[in-house]
């Protein structure tokens, strides 16, 4: 388990790099949903490893909150206001 959660640090970096470098802001966004998505990863393996719920309910309320922000992002970067 140990070096499933160091993976996932080793990707989270390497999108946190994505993000501060991608030449355009699609790539910067589609860089942070990835960071969420490995955000959420990385807390569901350390519920089962702490075997603590704490911890997969923030992961659960991360992925919900890291979707609604892509779509506000990707509608932003279309051009259209979040009530179309």
């Amino acid at each position: 388990m140990t070096v499933i959660l160091v993976l996932l640090l080793l990707c989270i970096f390497c999108c946190l790099y994505r993000v501060g470098k991608g030449p355009t802001a699609p790539d910067r966004t589609v860089a942070i949903d990835i960071l969420g998505t490995l955000v959420v990863g990385f807390c569901a393996v350390y519920s089962i490893i702490t075997k603590k719920d704490l911890y997969m309910n923030i992961a659960i309320s991360w992925a919900l909150v890291s979707f609604i922000g892509t779509l506000a992002l990707a509608k932003y970067l279309e051009g259209r206001s979040f009530d179309e």
